[in-house]
């Protein structure tokens, strides 16, 4: 378990070392939930756009252009 110890320990330098890791896993995790909810947002849009799009051309028709 000494390894292990020593790991967790890091040389002396855990005080500066493990609250980069979580700082760096905080801002990671802001990141994504920031991107997965722009995209959603974007797919919406689009959603609307093409929904007037088909609209304007006078028919509600699911065909690829």
């Amino acid at each position: 378990m000494d390894s292990l110890s020593g790991i967790l320990h890091m040389g002396g330098y855990a005080g500066f070392v493990w609250p980069a890791y979580g700082i760096s896993i905080l801002v990671l995790v802001a990141v994504l939930a920031a991107s997965l909810l722009t995209a959603r947002h974007a797919e919406a849009d689009l959603d609307v756009l093409q929904r007037n799009r088909r609209a304007r051309r006078g028919g509600d028709s699911e065909t690829p252009e």
